[in-house]
């Protein structure tokens, strides 16, 4: 057969060595046996991805196409034309036919209501066992009466041509939404399957009147639901798994009017410091079948060294949700009690707790502050702000006020208590403080989750605005209060000023249009 002839995906799968939803065992072995990974002493199967250790977002594209023009946010997301697209798309069948090929069925969305049927088409087999773990798998029943809506072709050996195909670099993650597929070329990290998904949920589930979200939610014994809100290194995965509640999901949700309900079927955790004692319940999900993505491996006991940065500071644990003990099965829930925004404050400013209103509380998620900390990246030698809209900027395809005058309008109908929780810095910036207590911050979100959060008297933040409790059970008076754990009162002053200015410029930078939302911001001293 001529491979120019190959025009669908469905002639590539006719033609070639498919190997079609095998088990966790299956895809293991295969994976061993392709050498595209090993096993550790716990059973999980490490792999390490090369070039790339984290997402390319330089390198994500959405088609351009007629039906979504004029709804994308097209200032934060970046355009390729059809033809551009149509290439590339064939080029990359003509690479994948004839090869062997792993395919996994299964869903994306708990709630049946709302759930996208998928197809993830992998070139290795490890990455179709991540898609295992991190999409929603189907009964036997579901199996056989499953169509899928949307495709995933992933082809980690396929590199573009900039020149010929119209992307950045060799590098493409691609999404069609009249073609319902997602394209991903010349990067190996497994999380662009995930992060394209979200990123097509996060299009299709507000014109079904449903709010996507970057968030955790677990649930309490009474059924009362929590949304945890936050960027990579605040805490988002460590606080929402709490073994005294019951896990919904770690990463993506939808809250309809059903209530919240699990995007994705497993967890995507940062292992860098990964403790027993720290983190208990993600230290016993890696397990067989769990897989790690460049965790420095003992070669010959086999032992994970997760305080090692070998390859990359962003090493990574991918499992079934089911691994969390008491886990919600399947992951959904009523409307949330409480939400929780995490921020990282490497400048040691933001209160470690704080009670927002619902105003603030748009102000806050349409900011979606935490900090990059220094060494993290090459050139990062200080503290930097980072402003990633609602928590989750490069999965957002549509105008990011969208997503927060839903997000406002769920606060007041059902009635939701708002809280802005520091897990960054307390006495100073990096280098001067140190890192706030875990046990501290456990104490505070457990009072806000149970109600005895609201018991405290609460004052106001000076420069931010917020209502700060006076006391909270389990935590020193005076870690509440942030300039009180300065020894230098006037260093924090000019710091939090300082913080507030960056506050108020990304916010008029971004948001013109929404001087209203804007007042409920810091306030310049």
């Amino acid at each position: 057969m001529d491979i120019k002839t190959v025009k669908t995906l469905n002639e590539v799968l006719a033609n070639s060595d498919v190997k079609y939803n095998l088990s966790v065992p299956q895809l293991v072995e295969i994976a061993i046996k392709r050498g595209e990974g090993v096993l550790t002493d716990k059973g999980a199967l490490n792999t390490l991805t090369g070039k790339y250790t984290g997402r390319s977002p330089k390198d994500k594209f959405i088609v351009e196409e007629e039906s979504v023009r004029d709804k994308v946010n097209w200032e934060a997301n970046q355009p390729i034309s059809p033809d551009r697209f149509d290439r590339l798309y064939t080029d990359v069948l003509d690479y994948l036919q004839q090869k062997e090929l792993f395919v996994f069925d299964g869903y994306a969305g708990a709630d049946e209501e709302y759930r996208l049927s998928l197809r993830v088409v992998n070139e290795y087999a490890w990455h179709n066992l991540f898609a295992r773990q991190l999409f929603i798998r189907p009964t036997a029943a579901e199996l056989a009466a499953h169509t899928p809506e949307f495709t995933v072709i992933a082809a980690p050996g396929f590199q573009a041509d900039p020149a010929v195909h119209g992307t950045n670099s060799e590098t493409f993650i691609i999404i069609s939404f009249e073609r319902r597929t997602v394209l991903i070329g010349g990067t190996e990290y497994a999380g662009e399957m995930k992060k394209s998904i979200f990123t097509v949920m996060n299009y299709l589930l507000p014109e079904c009147d449903v709010l996507s979200m970057h968030c955790s939610a677990n649930m309490g014994k009474e059924g009362d639901v929590a949304l945890f809100f936050g960027l990579s290194g605040t805490g988002k995965t460590t606080l929402s798994a709490d073994p005294n509640r019951f896990l919904i999901g770690d990463d993506e949700h939808g809250w309809s009017n059903n209530g919240v309900f699990n995007i994705e079927g497993g967890c995507y955790a940062k292992c860098i410091r990964l403790s027993e004692q720290g983190e208990p319940q993600i230290w016993q999900a890696i397990s067989f079948g769990t897989v790690l993505e460049n965790v420095d491996v003992d070669p010959l006991t086999r032992q994970a060294d997760y305080n090692s940065e070998t390859y990359t500071e962003n090493t990574r644990a991918a499992y079934p949700v089911e691994k969390i003990p008491g886990a919600v099965i399947p992951g959904v829930g009523s409307h949330p009690n409480v939400i929780l925004f995490l921020t990282a404050d490497s400048f040691g400013v933001i209160p470690p707790i704080s009670k927002l209103t619902k105003e603030q509380a748009m102000y806050h998620f349409l900011s979606g502050y935490t900090s990059k900390m220094a060494g993290t990246e090459r050139g990062v030698t200080t503290p930097q702000t980072e402003f990633s809209t609602c928590f989750g900027a490069p999965f957002l395809p549509l105008h990011p006020v969208v997503y927060a005058e839903m997000l406002g309008r769920k606060i007041v109908e059902h009635n939701v208590r708002v809280y802005l929780v520091n897990t960054g810095w307390t006495g100073g910036p990096v280098g001067v403080g140190k890192r706030m207590n875990l046990a501290h911050t456990r104490a505070m979100v457990t009072a806000a989750l149970n109600g005895q959060l609201e018991e405290a008297e609460f004052v106001t933040d000076p420069v931010f605005g917020v209502q700060v409790p006076t006391s909270c059970p389990g935590v020193p008076a005076e870690v509440l209060q942030p300039r009180s754990t300065w020894a230098d009162k006037e260093a924090y002053d000019r710091q939090a000023r300082d913080l507030a200015a960056r506050f108020a410029e990304n916010f008029r930078k971004k948001f013109p249009h929404a001087a209203d939302i804007a007042k409920q911001g810091p306030r310049i001293l």
